[in-house]
Order: C-alpha cells, then sequence, then structure tokens
C-alpha cells in the first residue's frame, strides 16, 4: 500500500510541475513588460518609421499601463540603430521600428553592416506596407511611363532622378526600372527625402520614387504629377494611374515597408504577446483608418506570416543589388 501510496504522490508531483511549466510562457509574457519600453527609430524623426513608431508606442503604452518611448538614432544607412538593439537585453524592453533598407538591403550593399538581420533579428509584426510613386513636377515634359522611357533610350543619362539615399527603397526602384527598359538614368543621390522633394519640386531633376504619403499633397496641390505605382494594384487614391507592371515591367513591385523587431533571442512568449497587442492595435479603425491615410496598407499577421515577407524582400533586394551593382560606402 505504501509503495502506491509513494507512486501517486510522485505522479501528482510530476503533474503539478508539468503545469507550471506550461504555464511559465503565458505567465512571463503576463508580466512584461515591468519596466519602460524603448522603440528605435534608425533614422531622423519625420519619416513613415517614426511615425509608425510614435503611433505604436502611444498605443502600446495605454495597453499595458507602461512607459514606451521612441528614440531616434539615425546613421549608417538605419545600420546604427539596428546594431543599437541587438546590444540591449533581449527581454523585449529593446525594440526596432525595422525597414526595408536596414532589413532587407543592408547586409547586400554594405560591406560591413555590423549585423545579420535574418539572423539577430525574430520579426514581430509588419505594420504597415507603403507603395512608392513614380512622380515628375508639374511642368514635366513628360506625359507618361513610357515617353520617359523613351526619352532615357534616346539619350541616355539624359533623365534624372532623385533618391533620398543610395540603396534606399526609391534608389532601388529606379534601378529596377533601368534594368527592366535596359535604359541608363542618371541618379541623384540626397541626404533624406525632404531634399530629394525640394529639388524634384524646382524641376532640377525629371522624377522621384516618393512614398505616396510624400508626394499627394503636391499633387493635390498641382506641382506634382504621377506617372505610374510601384504596386501590383492600382491606388485608390490614383485609380487613373497605371501601375509600372503594367506600363512596361511585368512584375515590378516595390514598397517602403516597415515593422517590428526584437533581438532573437527574445523570449518565444514575449514575442507573441506582442504580436497579439500590436494586431489589436493595428484592427482598432482610427489606427488603421491613420495609417492607411497616410498611404500604409495595413493587414493582420503574425510572426511567421512576417518572418516569411522579410525572407522574400531580402531575396528579391539581394537579387538586384548584384545586378545593378548597388554599394554604400
Amino acid at each position: 500500500m505504501n509503495r502506491h501510496f509513494f507512486a501517486r504522490r510522485e505522479l501528482l508531483r510530476a503533474g503539478a510541475a508539468g503545469a507550471l511549466l506550461s504555464l511559465a510562457p503565458r505567465a512571463f509574457a503576463a508580466a512584461y513588460p515591468d519596466k519602460p519600453v524603448t522603440m528605435i527609430v534608425p533614422y531622423a524623426p519625420g519619416g513613415q518609421g517614426d511615425v509608425f513608431a510614435r503611433i505604436l508606442s502611444e498605443q502600446l503604452g495605454k495597453h499595458y499601463s507602461q512607459t514606451f518611448v521612441v528614440e531616434n538614432r539615425p546613421g549608417a544607412s538605419g545600420a546604427l540603430g539596428a546594431r543599437l538593439v541587438l546590444r540591449a537585453p533581449a527581454d523585449g524592453h529593446t525594440l526596432l521600428l525595422g525597414q526595408t533598407g536596414e532589413i532587407a538591403v543592408n547586409p547586400y550593399a554594405m560591406k560591413a553592416p555590423g549585423y545579420d538581420p535574418l539572423r539577430e533579428f525574430a520579426p514581430v509584426i509588419l505594420v504597415g506596407d507603403s507603395p512608392l510613386v513614380l512622380a515628375v513636377p508639374q511642368q514635366s515634359p513628360y506625359a507618361d511611363l513610357n515617353a520617359l522611357i523613351q526619352a532615357a533610350r534616346a539619350k541616355p543619362e539624359s533623365v534624372a532622378y532623385a533618391s533620398s539615399g543610395t540603396a534606399t527603397p526609391g534608389h532601388l526602384a529606379a534601378a529596377a526600372l533601368a534594368l527592366g527598359t535596359k535604359t541608363q538614368l542618371l541618379h541623384a543621390p540626397y541626404k533624406g527625402a525632404g531634399q530629394a522633394m525640394s529639388d524634384l519640386l524646382g524641376g532640377h531633376v525629371d522624377f522621384f520614387f516618393s512614398s505616396a504619403s510624400a508626394a499627394m499633397p503636391h499633387v493635390h496641390g498641382g506641382r506634382l504629377r504621377v506617372l505610374a505605382v510601384s504596386s501590383q494594384q492600382r491606388l485608390a487614391i490614383l485609380p487613373q494611374v497605371p501601375t509600372v507592371a503594367e506600363a512596361a515591367v511585368p512584375g515590378f513591385q516595390f514598397s517602403l515597408w516597415g515593422g517590428v523587431f526584437a533581438p532573437a533571442a527574445t523570449p518565444a512568449a514575449v514575442l507573441d504577446e506582442l504580436n497579439r497587442s500590436l494586431n489589436a492595435i493595428l484592427a482598432d479603425p482610427a489606427i488603421k483608418s491613420r495609417l492607411e491615410n497616410d498611404g500604409a496598407a495595413v493587414r493582420p499577421n503574425d510572426r511567421a506570416d512576417f518572418a516569411r515577407f522579410v525572407q522574400s524582400e531580402a531575396q528579391k533586394y539581394q537579387r538586384l543589388v548584384q545586378a545593378a551593382g548597388v554599394k554604400i560606402d
């Protein structure tokens, strides 16, 4: 009888231990966050990533009744901020608002970025995905994309385009356009989208693959025209404007996207908790509307969805960077 009693007691102990272990990840997540959280944006204030980070941090602070702060750490094409996140403890209290450049482009365009985004970062959630628009000044002689391409073919490097910097999505979209149309376009890199837009408005360059949110106020104001959009489908706000894919280069698709990342060693329970909370925030009609009015497409996604997206983007940009010979000094 004693033997059966002790065997039964050991089974009960084992079951209790198993129950505690099964609850451990949920309990860990329930304790998160237990101190202020910093979301690092590896660019200067005012860009799309900065807008995403500030909206999310405000809402996360309310959701968790905890302090969430945004810290802008520009430099080295986003690599500086990315490296800072990786030097922080992997506990979910330091996050990266990562975008196309520092996640999908830098590993292939920079000689030594100092980090491996696909290995060292855990994708948490895709916040928004914004198409680019090929904008020209209102007084441009090019009535449509075909006219611009024909001019570039007739006289190589006679058509100049602005970008917000080497290896940025706008630069790479124009490089893909040149490769796809077998033309030679003249690249004029600027230190930021603001300078690029200013020179486009002044007529100093012929076109700029801009974010829709930055271009549309000037389109409405009669200072810019849009010849094509970089998405697979036409934009609801520009239904008469063709995609680059339908007008010139089949399969053409480029966007400026942003998402939340954490160091890869961050506990899965914390990553899942963040994904659930952020999906709920992004599903809020008021928040969704704010982002969509700024030109971003917002859709529910889990961590696996986002990881697949990041992998496909990295593969696309690796091929393009190599084909176009793009290098960040």
